[in-house]
């Protein structure tokens, strides 16, 4: 009887026998593994933790010394304007048109408006509404587009420049009479309270 011939088996991590074979050949040896590459990971992440952590006090910092900044000009200049107050206004110049009597300066009268807008009537006396503004004392006592306007209070209007005199005598919030004549010819008085030209 024929015996085969045993083959030895190799150790594990000891190079064996070429299984074709042909004398053995090396196999490359496995890199050991490095139980520290965790550690170097974890140093990684607590690196990028502590500069995260330092940008953010950074910023808050920046953030605090600008609100400090800001805070000190602000009750720098609060300083400025109490002292100014506590020393009292500043004298007033002069007007050159004022007298330097010591008068006082005249007031500005204050002008009565009808809020329309108007022209010589083409036929007769009078003056022709053409734009009536809204709201205006003229649009509440009714007037509107094309009436002609021949009497306010007691005086008669013959012309646009008539009506603008009386109404800028007229006192504003006093309530007047006005005659008007309409297109088709009618006569109508309507009451009006003239308003003041701001």
């Amino acid at each position: 009887m024929e015996q085969t011939a045993l083959r030895p088996k190799s150790m594990p991590g000891a190079p064996g026998p070429d299984p074709g074979g042909g004398p053995e050949r090396k196999r490359r040896p496995r890199p050991p593994r490095r139980p520290h590459a965790a550690r170097r990971r974890g140093k990684r992440l607590a690196t990028a933790l502590f500069g995260l952590f330092c940008a953010v006090v950074l910023v808050l910092a920046g953030v605090g010394l600008g609100t400090v900044g800001a805070t000190v000009i602000g009750m720098s200049r609060l300083a400025e304007m109490q002292q100014q107050a506590a020393a009292g206004p500043p004298p007033k110049p002069a007007p050159s048109s004022a007298p330097t009597t010591g008068a006082p300066a005249p007031r500005t009268v204050a002008r009565g408006s009808l809020g329309v807008e108007v022209v010589d009537a083409p036929k007769g006396p009078g003056a022709l509404v053409v734009a009536v503004h809204v709201p205006g004392p003229g649009y509440t006592a009714g007037l509107v587009r094309g009436d002609v306007l021949v009497r306010l209070g007691t005086a008669e209007i013959g012309s646009a420049s008539d009506l603008a005199a009386v109404v800028g005598d007229a006192r504003p919030g006093h309530q007047l009479v006005m005659t008007v004549r309409h297109d088709s010819g009618a006569r109508q008085q309507l009451a009006v309270t003239p308003g003041v030209v701001t």
